[in-house]
């Protein structure tokens, strides 16, 4: 997997309470590219809380709640944007198709702009997983 991680969760289920039927829900993997899983874990607790609550939304097909696109890093990169008491932090993903949510990088904000170094550690992943899936 070359410096990936793989989180697989395939189907997800769920009782409608209007309905009472079961609804089959299937979500897409998330891959964490190099060290994207390890700076997660490094978060607040609430702001890793936060990121799995955002990434679960990505894989369900849904849009985080605050986002913005990143088309300097690569074509339908997208930024959530998580703030709590502690600080700033963002993830970097690309959600391409129907097969996976890759996690670019994430990392906590210093500075009001995003910086060099985090935009080139995006765009290296983002890269990489090009040339992986044109293989």
């Amino acid at each position: 997997m070359n410096g990936r991680k793989l989180v697989r969760l395939e189907l997800y289920f769920y009782l409608n309470n209007y309905t009472g039927k079961c609804i089959i829900t299937y979500m897409k993997d998330i891959v964490f590219c190099g060290r994207s899983l390890d700076a997660i874990k490094a978060f607040t607790p609430r702001a890793r809380q936060e990121t799995g609550y955002q990434l679960d939304k990505v894989q369900q097909g849904d849009n985080p709640t605050d986002w913005k696109p990143m088309p300097l890093i690569g074509a339908g990169v997208r930024e959530i944007r998580i703030t709590d008491a502690n600080g700033i932090f963002r993830v970097i993903y690309v959600a391409h198709d129907d097969d996976a949510v890759y996690v670019l990088h994430a990392f906590q904000k210093k500075s009001q702009k995003t910086s060099l170094l985090d935009i080139e550690a995006a765009t290296r992943a983002f890269k990489q997983l090009v040339k992986e899936r044109q293989r």
